[in-house]
């Protein structure tokens, strides 16, 4: 009888409106229970509904949705990554923009932020895996349905086509900071939002982490233990040696066999090391050529220890190798097929408008080479200034692609190691590099027969011997050196 009766009221019509039946769902531990109850609707107007729309039961869940976080394209053709540092671990909460982990590519470091908000379920990669572009990095529990509650009418609309895409973040993006400075934040519950940078471009230092907790604890952090020095005791207060007995002989050891127990062990070539595998098997295909000669840096080295200060006084360290960058410009717009590349055949050669001179960086990642962008148009202090951002990123692993793309010159310090004297390799496609050995005090003669104390540094070039002969190199090279050995001279090429 009620069935008829649900039946008979469903099917009438009245004459002000009709009803509808709404179905309502309530969760109740593991038992669920259906009511329903009729609204009666004089207008139309007043429910509308396309032909599109349906009503559906809804009920509060406690699992959210899982969502596969894919990595997605770095660009520069890179369809493989390292993963080198996890940031999250299962089960940590994560938030929009949040950092998940860095990878490395053979190009740059980059860092992967969070695109969701939600609870990390599922790493699918350890530390020095490799990663693939559009493959699952982490799974990732979000609360799609936090906005529905029971005991609520909801209308399903149609489903609208969404495309799961990924965040990441290159350094030097948003909120600037090395991955060691993020740690040391969340270590100690630090927002980075609300400590103020004192590097370049805002970037936030350690030093600026440790002064935002010394100034909300009151605490002045303690220097690094030292370990203690014990002096040794006066001869007076030595131990008396024991009496040695004559008649006893002293045994002679037996020699026994060395025992190592050490494993060869084999690694993939990756990160860096990979990027210069192609490069310098591809070098290995240009003629190269060598030209070395020295250079006297005495007026150079005294003009540079007047202009330390005044660099300083203006935030920035200030080396030789600005001077040496800038002389190299100089010297490039008189030779500049020395600031060219040329095809694989060797059929067309590429004259460079810019002066992008790369300087070659030994960091714990492998060799670098990052580049200094229109060096042509940068003054020394400018390029002073650019040299020690790169030096902070390519310490800290965090040089972008930006940086180490684009070189058409390539200066190689290998004095600051040490040594006077190398064979540097071209850097594909340029055509011409230096290596810049240490600088040494030695004795020379002046114009007068007299010794005197010089600052001498030598310099070994190389260049492709296919476009460029020798007579070009020597005369670049000494172009080079007399604006090195008179500083003031380079003031009449500047502008």
């Amino acid at each position: 009888m009620k069935m008829a009766a649900v039946r008979l009221v469903r099917s009438c019509s009245l004459t002000a409106g009709r009803l509808i039946c709404v179905h309502h769902t309530k969760s109740c531990s593991s038992a669920r229970f259906v009511k329903s109850k009729y609204l009666s609707i004089s207008d139309k107007s007043a429910f509308k509904f396309s032909h599109q729309h349906r009503l559906f039961r809804t009920s509060a869940i406690t699992n959210g949705q899982i969502v596969q976080f894919k990595l997605s394209d770095i660009g520069e053709g890179i369809t493989e990554v390292t993963v080198k540092e996890w940031y999250v671990k299962e089960g940590d909460s994560v938030s929009q923009f949040d950092s998940i982990c860095e990878v490395q590519s053979d190009k740059a470091s980059v860092t992967i932020t969070s695109r969701y908000d939600g609870v990390i379920r599922r790493l699918y990669y350890n530390l020095d895996e490799i990663a693939y572009v559009g493959k699952p990095l982490v799974d990732i529990e979000t609360d799609a349905l936090k906005d529905v509650t029971s005991e609520e009418d909801v209308v399903e609309t149609p489903a609208v086509s969404h495309e799961e895409q990924t965040h990441q973040e290159i350094k030097g993006h948003k909120t600037l900071a090395t991955p060691a400075v993020r740690r040391l934040a969340m270590e100690n519950n630090i927002k980075l939002s609300e400590v103020v940078g004192t590097g370049k471009d805002n970037r936030i230092l350690k030093e600026d982490i440790l002064n935002y907790l010394a100034k909300q604890t009151g605490a002045i952090l303690p220097p690094s233990p030292k370990s203690e020095i014990i002096p040794p005791l006066p001869k007076s207060e030595t131990a008396p040696a024991a009496p040695k007995d004559k008649g006893t002989k002293i045994p002679i050891p037996i020699s026994k066999p060395i025992v190592f127990s050490g494993k060869d062990k084999t690694e993939a070539v990756t990160g860096f090391h990979k990027a210069m595998v192609k490069t310098m098997t591809a070098a290995l295909k240009i003629p190269h050529f060598g030209y070395c000669d020295e250079v006297d840096l005495t007026q150079l080295v005294q003009l540079r220890e007047e202009l330390k200060p005044v660099a300083q006084a203006r935030g920035v360290k200030l080396s030789f190798m600005p001077f040496f960058i800038k002389a190299a410009s100089l010297g490039l717009l008189h030779y500049p097929i020395l600031n060219a590349s040329v095809d694989e055949n060797c059929q067309n050669i590429t004259y460079k408008a810019s002066h992008n001179i790369g300087v070659a960086m030994d960091t714990e990642q492998g060799l670098t080479v990052p580049n200094v962008k229109n060096v042509q148009v940068c003054s020394v202090f400018e390029i002073a200034s650019e040299l020690n951002r790169l030096l902070t990123l390519g310490s800290a692993n965090q040089l972008g692609t930006n940086d180490l793309t684009g070189g058409t010159f390539t200066l190689s310090n290998i004095g600051t190691i040490g040594g006077t004297y190398a064979k540097p390799v071209i850097l594909p496609p340029e055509v011409a590099i230096g290596a810049l050995g240490k600088i040494q005090v030695l004795p020379r003669f002046n114009g007068k027969g007299e010794v005197f104390k010089a600052q001498i540094m030598n310099v070994s070039w190389s260049a492709d011997h296919r476009i460029i002969d020798g007579a070009t190199m020597a005369r670049f090279s000494n172009l080079w050196k007399s604006y090195l050995e008179n500083p003031a001279s380079m003031l009449l090429d500047l502008k």
